[in-house]
């Protein structure tokens, strides 16, 4: 897959909003909430107080003098003591304005604000509740402190590329069933099938061979993954299809057509639906990320865990790279191909992304990164592979991932594991 190269686009600055809206609708809000965060910056000095102060005026104006609850919500990866800082700040200003702090039983408004960012700006938004029905949005911007973000530079970090399999019909992900020092039993899918395999006598062996059933024609540019499970083998999900092995042996696959969305991540419950006759995710996905439920048509998605959110990365069929944090959706354009996933070990910050650079089909890399703040950190030299990388999925332990690339000299299909170890 190609990530075209395109200058960065972003929204058009945006007049101050304030939008008192009775009855106004949980998705509504959630666009306007996008919307806002590509407010342009007001000039802010270096301290917390002046944003305090104005988004107090704010909620003021909205609410009258009276009682409130308030709930500040980081989402920005503040440090505690930031985040106490500002609570505590905007409790004084709204009391010198007449608003009294109480129990959400005893309150009059309740008022939930949460501390996000963007590239350039600190982003806060409250969101204003008073009886029934009636909803307020309000926000204010300040430019980003530096001790508010990640301190310390991420130690270098080494990408050891494990190969596993090799063949040549198309494979469209591999599964490590069972190892000891070493992978010992192995499911590789393919457009056909599920084949398994068992490292006995110093080879690989063919154990089993499970044919895939589908009445569609596939794709064009197929993809499929195979995900381990705890009560059964594996599941196994192509475009339209999911197949269920049995928890018997001999093993079976019993498929069905199904627009079920296929599993995000093996740390997080996130499923993705997937465009049965292309090769990517329509952008809508289930549970949701906090108020969000899609994004843009994307090919592949990464998570980082922060304090109090999680970080989501959706690499997009436009070339871009949106950033959503439960409350906004932030675009980025990184100089990364279109397949990056997350890893979870004992290096660096504790997570990575794995990214592909953008890709000519004749030669592939993938990097490691940090992502202290909102952009990232190069952490790693590249691994090098010999063609196009057609597949990129973080494993079921979560600590490493598989990739797939078709070697443009030979043709063949080679699947690698990758697994990041510290350096020195």
């Amino acid at each position: 897959m190609i990530s075209p190269r395109q200058p960065a686009v972003y929204n058009s600055p945006i007049a101050e909003m304030l939008i008192p809206s009775p009855g106004f609708s949980s998705r509504a809000s959630s666009l306007l909430l996008v919307l806002c965060f590509w407010l342009t910056p007001l000039s802010y000095g270096a301290d917390w107080s002046t944003p305090e102060q104005e988004l107090a005026r704010k909620i003021a104006a909205v609410t009258g003098p009276g009682t409130v609850a308030l709930e500040v919500v980081d989402r920005a990866s503040l440090n505690k003591k930031d985040v106490d800082d500002i609570s505590r700040g905007l409790r004084v200003h709204l009391e010198t304005l007449g608003l009294r702090a109480v129990k959400p039983e005893q309150a009059a408004a309740t008022v939930q604000v949460s501390l996000s960012e963007n590239l350039q700006s600190s982003v806060w938004v409250a969101e204003i509740h008073q009886g029934a029905g009636e909803f307020s949005v309000v926000m204010v911007t300040a430019p980003r402190l530096d001790e508010a973000t990640f301190a310390g530079e991420p130690a270098p970090l080494n990408i050891r590329k494990i190969p596993l399999w090799s063949q040549e019909e198309r494979i469209l992900d591999v599964a490590v069933l069972e190892e000891g020092s070493s992978p010992s039993h192995l499911a590789v899918l393919d457009p056909d099938k599920v084949a398994l395999y068992r490292f006995t006598d110093g080879r690989w062996q063919r154990e089993q061979v499970m044919e895939v059933i589908h009445s569609r024609p596939w794709p064009r540019d197929m993809r499929g993954r195979l995900v381990p499970r705890q009560d059964h083998l594996l599941d196994a999900y192509l475009p339209g299809v999911i197949c269920q092995s049995s928890n018997s042996t001999p093993i079976s696959l019993a498929c069905r057509a199904s627009d079920d969305p296929w599993p995000l991540s093996s740390s997080f419950t996130l499923g993705g639906f997937f465009a049965p006759t292309r090769n990517y995710f329509t952008g809508v996905f289930s549970p949701g990320i906090g108020k969000l439920s899609s994004t843009g048509k994307f090919f592949s998605a990464a998570p980082i865990p922060r304090q109090n959110y999680t970080l989501w990365m959706f690499a997009t069929v436009d070339g871009q790279i949106h950033l959503l944090d439960g409350i906004t959706d932030q675009t980025t354009r990184w100089n990364w191909g279109s397949d990056l996933t997350s890893v979870k070990t004992l290096c660096g910050s504790g997570w990575q992304i794995l990214a592909t650079r953008p890709s000519d089909n004749v030669t592939d890399s993938v990097r490691a990164y940090e992502l202290p703040d909102r952009e990232p950190v190069l952490a790693s030299q590249a691994v090098d592979f010999a063609g196009g990388v057609t597949a990129l999925w973080t494993e079921a332990k979560g600590s490493t991932a598989i990739v797939v690339s078709r070697n443009a000299e030979t043709g063949n299909y080679d699947a690698f594991r990758l697994a990041i170890t510290c350096g020195q």
